[in-house]
Protein backbone atom coordinates (compact mmCIF):
# COMPACT_ATOMS: atom_id res chain seq x y z
CA UNK A 1 0.00 0.00 0.00
CA UNK A 2 1.32 3.40 -0.68
CA UNK A 3 1.98 6.30 1.52
CA UNK A 4 -0.75 8.09 0.23
CA UNK A 5 -3.49 5.21 0.46
CA UNK A 6 -2.19 4.65 4.26
CA UNK A 7 -2.69 7.89 5.32
CA UNK A 8 -5.86 8.42 3.79
CA UNK A 9 -7.21 4.98 5.72
CA UNK A 10 -5.35 6.07 8.81
CA UNK A 11 -6.81 9.90 8.57
CA UNK A 12 -10.78 8.56 8.03
CA UNK A 13 -10.75 5.99 10.41
CA UNK A 14 -13.73 7.18 13.09
CA UNK A 15 -12.53 6.44 16.35
CA UNK A 16 -8.89 8.25 17.32
CA UNK A 17 -5.92 6.41 16.89
CA UNK A 18 -2.40 6.19 18.27
CA UNK A 19 1.09 5.28 17.33
CA UNK A 20 2.89 4.98 20.48
CA UNK A 21 6.41 4.26 21.24
CA UNK A 22 7.03 1.34 22.84
CA UNK A 23 9.27 2.43 25.18
CA UNK A 24 8.58 5.60 26.37
CA UNK A 25 4.51 5.51 25.71
CA UNK A 26 5.50 9.15 23.51
CA UNK A 27 2.77 9.62 20.97
CA UNK A 28 4.49 9.57 17.44
CA UNK A 29 1.28 9.97 14.99
CA UNK A 30 -2.39 9.85 15.41
CA UNK A 31 -5.28 10.57 13.31
CA UNK A 32 -7.67 13.37 12.68
CA UNK A 33 -10.52 12.03 14.51
CA UNK A 34 -8.83 12.44 17.83
CA UNK A 35 -9.79 15.67 17.47
CA UNK A 36 -13.20 15.42 17.92
CA UNK A 37 -12.80 13.39 20.32
CA UNK A 38 -10.16 14.66 22.62
CA UNK A 39 -10.08 18.14 21.65
CA UNK A 40 -6.21 18.47 20.78
CA UNK A 41 -5.02 19.42 17.28
CA UNK A 42 -2.28 16.45 15.92
CA UNK A 43 1.01 18.68 16.66
CA UNK A 44 0.30 19.45 20.31
CA UNK A 45 0.12 15.83 20.65
CA UNK A 46 2.85 14.51 18.86
CA UNK A 47 5.96 13.92 21.00
CA UNK A 48 3.70 13.84 24.16
CA UNK A 49 2.94 10.55 26.74
CA UNK A 50 -0.39 8.76 25.32
CA UNK A 51 -0.50 8.98 29.23
CA UNK A 52 -1.17 12.51 29.55
CA UNK A 53 -5.04 11.89 29.27
CA UNK A 54 -5.15 9.96 32.77
CA UNK A 55 -4.98 10.92 35.84
CA UNK A 56 -1.51 11.93 37.33
CA UNK A 57 -2.02 9.10 40.06
CA UNK A 58 -3.02 6.43 37.24
CA UNK A 59 -0.04 6.63 35.05
CA UNK A 60 1.66 3.46 36.09
CA UNK A 61 -1.24 1.51 36.53
CA UNK A 62 -2.03 2.28 32.55
CA UNK A 63 1.55 2.35 31.66
CA UNK A 64 1.67 -1.15 32.54
CA UNK A 65 -2.03 -2.33 31.34
CA UNK A 66 -1.16 -0.70 27.82
CA UNK A 67 2.53 -2.45 27.52
CA UNK A 68 0.48 -6.27 28.49
CA UNK A 69 -1.59 -5.36 25.27
CA UNK A 70 -4.68 -5.84 27.21
CA UNK A 71 -7.70 -4.59 25.86
CA UNK A 72 -9.07 -1.96 28.30
CA UNK A 73 -12.93 -1.57 29.22
CA UNK A 74 -14.35 1.57 30.73
CA UNK A 75 -11.18 3.46 31.50
CA UNK A 76 -11.41 7.10 32.59
CA UNK A 77 -9.39 9.83 30.50
CA UNK A 78 -9.46 13.99 30.23
CA UNK A 79 -10.01 15.76 27.48
CA UNK A 80 -8.69 19.35 26.57
CA UNK A 81 -11.34 21.10 28.08
CA UNK A 82 -11.22 19.11 31.60
CA UNK A 83 -14.40 16.94 30.96
CA UNK A 84 -14.27 13.04 31.51
CA UNK A 85 -14.96 10.58 29.27
CA UNK A 86 -14.96 6.82 29.46
CA UNK A 87 -13.42 4.61 26.38
CA UNK A 88 -12.99 1.06 25.47
CA UNK A 89 -8.88 1.00 24.64
CA UNK A 90 -7.67 -1.75 22.24
CA UNK A 91 -3.56 -1.79 22.20
CA UNK A 92 -2.02 -4.15 19.32
CA UNK A 93 1.97 -4.35 18.80
CA UNK A 94 2.99 -2.46 15.12
CA UNK A 95 6.35 -1.30 13.62
CA UNK A 96 6.30 2.66 12.14
CA UNK A 97 9.07 3.78 10.62
CA UNK A 98 11.09 1.34 11.46
CA UNK A 99 10.34 1.54 15.21
CA UNK A 100 8.49 -0.63 17.92
CA UNK A 101 5.42 0.73 18.41
CA UNK A 102 1.84 0.07 19.47
CA UNK A 103 -1.30 0.46 17.51
CA UNK A 104 -3.74 2.03 20.10
CA UNK A 105 -7.27 2.43 18.69
CA UNK A 106 -10.19 4.31 21.55
CA UNK A 107 -13.77 4.61 21.51
CA UNK A 108 -15.72 6.98 23.23
CA UNK A 109 -18.76 5.09 25.04
CA UNK A 110 -20.01 7.99 27.20
CA UNK A 111 -22.93 9.00 26.35
CA UNK A 112 -23.41 4.94 25.73
CA UNK A 113 -22.60 4.52 29.35
CA UNK A 114 -24.85 7.15 30.67
CA UNK A 115 -28.40 6.50 28.80
CA UNK A 116 -27.67 2.79 30.07
CA UNK A 117 -27.00 3.85 33.92
CA UNK A 118 -29.75 6.10 33.42
CA UNK A 119 -32.36 3.44 32.48
CA UNK A 120 -30.78 1.72 35.65
CA UNK A 121 -30.99 4.80 38.20
CA UNK A 122 -34.98 5.40 36.74
CA UNK A 123 -35.65 1.51 37.24
CA UNK A 124 -33.93 1.36 41.08
CA UNK A 125 -36.04 4.82 41.49
CA UNK A 126 -39.31 3.69 39.97
CA UNK A 127 -38.93 -0.07 42.47
CA UNK A 128 -38.48 1.80 45.49
CA UNK A 129 -41.98 3.94 44.81
CA UNK A 130 -43.89 0.55 43.75
CA UNK A 131 -42.55 -0.44 47.53
CA UNK A 132 -43.92 2.43 48.66
CA UNK A 133 -47.32 1.89 46.97
CA UNK A 134 -47.61 -1.22 48.74
CA UNK A 135 -48.06 -0.01 51.60
CA UNK A 136 -51.42 1.61 51.21
CA UNK A 137 -52.69 -0.73 49.19
CA UNK A 138 -51.88 -3.29 51.93
CA UNK A 139 -54.12 -1.36 54.13
CA UNK A 140 -57.02 -1.31 51.84
CA UNK A 141 -57.26 -4.28 51.32
CA UNK A 142 -57.28 -4.97 55.02
CA UNK A 143 -59.94 -2.69 55.55
CA UNK A 144 -61.93 -4.06 52.65
CA UNK A 145 -61.94 -7.85 53.59
CA UNK A 146 -62.79 -7.24 57.62
CA UNK A 147 -65.62 -5.49 55.58
CA UNK A 148 -66.37 -8.34 52.97
CA UNK A 149 -66.52 -10.62 55.96
CA UNK A 150 -68.55 -8.80 58.03
CA UNK A 151 -71.23 -8.36 55.02
CA UNK A 152 -71.11 -11.92 54.17
CA UNK A 153 -71.88 -12.81 57.46
CA UNK A 154 -74.62 -10.12 58.11
CA UNK A 155 -73.10 -8.83 61.11
CA UNK A 156 -73.51 -5.30 62.34
CA UNK A 157 -70.42 -3.02 62.51
CA UNK A 158 -69.99 -0.53 65.00
CA UNK A 159 -70.25 3.32 63.95
CA UNK A 160 -66.76 4.19 64.84
CA UNK A 161 -65.30 1.45 63.66
CA UNK A 162 -67.01 2.03 59.87
CA UNK A 163 -66.18 5.94 60.77
CA UNK A 164 -62.24 4.66 60.69
CA UNK A 165 -61.99 2.18 58.35
CA UNK A 166 -63.09 4.96 56.00
CA UNK A 167 -60.73 7.50 56.54
CA UNK A 168 -57.92 5.19 56.41
CA UNK A 169 -59.00 3.63 53.19
CA UNK A 170 -59.31 7.50 52.01
CA UNK A 171 -56.55 8.61 53.10
CA UNK A 172 -54.39 5.54 51.56
CA UNK A 173 -56.03 5.67 48.99
CA UNK A 174 -54.97 9.62 48.12
CA UNK A 175 -51.13 8.42 48.87
CA UNK A 176 -51.23 5.63 46.42
CA UNK A 177 -53.19 7.94 44.08
CA UNK A 178 -49.74 10.80 44.92
CA UNK A 179 -47.27 7.76 44.48
CA UNK A 180 -48.34 6.42 41.51
CA UNK A 181 -48.59 10.45 40.32
CA UNK A 182 -44.76 10.64 41.09
CA UNK A 183 -43.86 7.59 39.23
CA UNK A 184 -45.35 8.94 36.19
CA UNK A 185 -43.41 12.06 36.68
CA UNK A 186 -40.00 9.51 36.77
CA UNK A 187 -40.89 7.83 33.50
CA UNK A 188 -40.82 10.89 31.59
CA UNK A 189 -38.11 12.42 30.22
CA UNK A 190 -37.47 15.35 32.07
CA UNK A 191 -36.19 18.08 30.04
CA UNK A 192 -34.44 21.55 31.55
CA UNK A 193 -37.38 23.65 32.38
CA UNK A 194 -36.82 26.21 35.31
CA UNK A 195 -39.69 27.56 36.99
CA UNK A 196 -39.79 29.24 40.47
CA UNK A 197 -39.19 26.05 43.03
CA UNK A 198 -39.88 26.35 46.96
CA UNK A 199 -36.99 23.94 48.03
CA UNK A 200 -38.83 22.90 51.60
CA UNK A 201 -41.39 22.03 49.56
CA UNK A 202 -39.59 19.74 47.17
CA UNK A 203 -37.50 18.42 49.69
CA UNK A 204 -41.06 17.37 51.99
CA UNK A 205 -42.44 15.32 48.82
CA UNK A 206 -39.18 13.47 48.42
CA UNK A 207 -39.23 12.22 52.27
CA UNK A 208 -43.16 11.84 52.14
CA UNK A 209 -42.21 9.33 48.86
CA UNK A 210 -39.74 7.19 51.26
CA UNK A 211 -41.35 7.60 54.48
CA UNK A 212 -42.68 4.05 54.70
CA UNK A 213 -40.00 2.58 53.51
CA UNK A 214 -37.80 4.67 56.25
CA UNK A 215 -40.41 3.82 59.25
CA UNK A 216 -39.95 0.09 58.04
CA UNK A 217 -36.18 0.46 58.96
CA UNK A 218 -36.56 2.43 61.91
CA UNK A 219 -34.83 5.13 60.62
CA UNK A 220 -35.64 8.63 61.65
CA UNK A 221 -35.70 12.13 59.64
CA UNK A 222 -35.39 14.70 61.78
CA UNK A 223 -36.22 18.59 60.05
CA UNK A 224 -35.55 21.79 60.49
CA UNK A 225 -36.71 23.57 57.66
CA UNK A 226 -36.28 27.40 57.61
CA UNK A 227 -39.80 28.88 56.92
CA UNK A 228 -40.40 31.68 54.32
CA UNK A 229 -37.22 30.68 52.26
CA UNK A 230 -37.13 32.86 49.39
CA UNK A 231 -37.62 30.52 45.61
CA UNK A 232 -35.18 29.13 44.08
CA UNK A 233 -35.12 28.93 39.78
CA UNK A 234 -35.50 25.17 38.96
CA UNK A 235 -37.89 22.45 38.36
CA UNK A 236 -39.53 20.19 40.85
CA UNK A 237 -39.58 17.15 39.78
CA UNK A 238 -35.63 16.75 39.00
CA UNK A 239 -34.90 18.04 42.56
CA UNK A 240 -37.02 16.21 44.16
CA UNK A 241 -34.97 13.05 42.61
CA UNK A 242 -32.22 14.59 43.62
CA UNK A 243 -33.42 14.91 47.11
CA UNK A 244 -34.71 11.21 46.78
CA UNK A 245 -31.49 9.65 45.87
CA UNK A 246 -29.43 11.68 48.73
CA UNK A 247 -32.46 9.72 50.95
CA UNK A 248 -31.21 6.40 49.30
CA UNK A 249 -27.89 7.11 49.69
CA UNK A 250 -28.32 7.66 53.58
CA UNK A 251 -30.92 4.61 54.05
CA UNK A 252 -28.40 2.50 52.37
CA UNK A 253 -25.43 4.25 54.21
CA UNK A 254 -26.89 3.40 57.71
CA UNK A 255 -27.65 -0.06 57.02
CA UNK A 256 -24.37 -0.76 55.81
CA UNK A 257 -23.11 0.97 59.41
CA UNK A 258 -25.84 -1.41 61.05
CA UNK A 259 -24.32 -4.36 58.97
CA UNK A 260 -20.63 -3.67 60.13
CA UNK A 261 -20.91 -2.95 63.69
CA UNK A 262 -23.81 -5.78 64.41
CA UNK A 263 -26.01 -5.29 67.07
CA UNK A 264 -24.30 -2.26 68.53
CA UNK A 265 -27.05 0.82 69.41
CA UNK A 266 -26.50 2.53 66.51
CA UNK A 267 -28.03 6.53 66.16
CA UNK A 268 -30.29 5.74 62.86
CA UNK A 269 -31.26 9.60 61.86
CA UNK A 270 -31.68 11.63 58.64
CA UNK A 271 -30.77 15.01 59.28
CA UNK A 272 -32.32 17.76 56.72
CA UNK A 273 -31.68 21.63 57.37
CA UNK A 274 -32.93 24.21 55.34
CA UNK A 275 -31.76 28.04 55.29
CA UNK A 276 -30.60 31.08 53.71
CA UNK A 277 -27.21 31.88 53.91
CA UNK A 278 -26.77 35.71 52.24
CA UNK A 279 -28.69 35.24 48.44
CA UNK A 280 -27.93 31.51 48.75
CA UNK A 281 -30.60 28.76 49.66
CA UNK A 282 -28.75 25.85 51.25
CA UNK A 283 -29.52 22.29 51.70
CA UNK A 284 -27.87 20.29 54.05
CA UNK A 285 -28.80 15.89 54.15
CA UNK A 286 -26.60 14.56 57.23
CA UNK A 287 -26.76 10.82 58.07
CA UNK A 288 -25.28 9.00 61.27
CA UNK A 289 -24.45 6.12 58.15
CA UNK A 290 -20.43 4.51 57.84
CA UNK A 291 -19.14 7.69 56.36
CA UNK A 292 -17.21 8.14 52.85
CA UNK A 293 -13.27 7.85 53.37
CA UNK A 294 -11.16 11.22 52.58
CA UNK A 295 -9.83 9.95 49.92
CA UNK A 296 -12.36 9.23 48.05
CA UNK A 297 -14.72 12.41 48.77
CA UNK A 298 -13.26 14.12 45.42
CA UNK A 299 -14.56 11.26 43.25
CA UNK A 300 -17.98 10.64 44.59
CA UNK A 301 -19.90 12.48 42.26
CA UNK A 302 -17.79 11.17 38.95
CA UNK A 303 -20.07 8.69 36.71
CA UNK A 304 -20.00 5.09 37.68
CA UNK A 305 -17.96 5.58 41.14
CA UNK A 306 -19.70 3.76 43.81
CA UNK A 307 -18.49 2.77 47.30
CA UNK A 308 -21.23 -0.28 47.02
CA UNK A 309 -20.86 -3.51 46.85
CA UNK A 310 -21.41 -4.97 43.22
CA UNK A 311 -24.89 -5.59 42.54
CA UNK A 312 -25.82 -2.57 44.87
CA UNK A 313 -25.07 0.40 42.90
CA UNK A 314 -24.47 1.72 39.78
CA UNK A 315 -22.15 4.48 40.54
CA UNK A 316 -24.32 7.21 38.88
CA UNK A 317 -26.60 8.34 40.79
CA UNK A 318 -24.87 11.28 42.26
CA UNK A 319 -23.15 12.36 38.67
CA UNK A 320 -26.98 12.62 37.80
CA UNK A 321 -27.69 14.59 41.36
CA UNK A 322 -24.51 16.84 40.04
CA UNK A 323 -25.45 17.56 36.88
CA UNK A 324 -29.02 18.36 37.81
CA UNK A 325 -27.71 20.96 40.21
CA UNK A 326 -25.63 22.29 37.88
CA UNK A 327 -28.36 23.02 35.20
CA UNK A 328 -29.74 25.33 37.87
CA UNK A 329 -26.76 27.42 38.41
CA UNK A 330 -26.61 25.25 42.23
CA UNK A 331 -23.45 23.64 43.55
CA UNK A 332 -23.65 20.38 45.42
CA UNK A 333 -20.40 19.17 47.72
CA UNK A 334 -19.71 16.60 50.46
CA UNK A 335 -18.04 16.34 54.02
CA UNK A 336 -17.26 14.09 56.73
CA UNK A 337 -20.43 14.69 59.58
CA UNK A 338 -18.98 14.80 63.08
CA UNK A 339 -20.67 11.88 63.53
CA UNK A 340 -18.96 9.87 61.01
CA UNK A 341 -21.74 9.71 58.80
CA UNK A 342 -21.55 12.12 55.54
CA UNK A 343 -22.96 15.50 54.92
CA UNK A 344 -23.92 16.70 51.69
CA UNK A 345 -24.51 20.46 51.34
CA UNK A 346 -26.31 21.92 48.00
CA UNK A 347 -26.46 25.67 47.33
CA UNK A 348 -28.35 27.73 44.73
CA UNK A 349 -29.29 30.97 43.81
CA UNK A 350 -31.95 32.60 45.43
CA UNK A 351 -34.76 34.65 43.61
CA UNK A 352 -36.27 37.82 44.54
CA UNK A 353 -40.12 37.55 46.38
CA UNK A 354 -41.50 34.10 47.64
Amino acid sequence: MSEEKYRYIFDNIPNPVFVLDRRSLMIMDCNDSVKSVYGYDKQELLRTSFLRFFEDSEHQHYALEIRNNDTLNMARQMTRDGRSIYVNIRVSPSEYQGKKAYLVTTSDITKRLMAEQQLIQASKMATGIAHELNQPLSVIKTASEFLMRKVRKAEPIREDILKTMAEEIDRHVDRASKIIQHLREFGRKSDVTSERVQVNEALRNAVDIFSQQLKLREIEVVQDLQEDLPTILGDANRLEQVFINLLINARDAIEERCEKEGHREIEKRIYLKTWLQKDKVTIEVKDSGVGIPQDILRKIFEPFFTTKRVGKGTGLGLSISYGIVQDYEGTIRVKTADNGGAVFILQFPALGGR
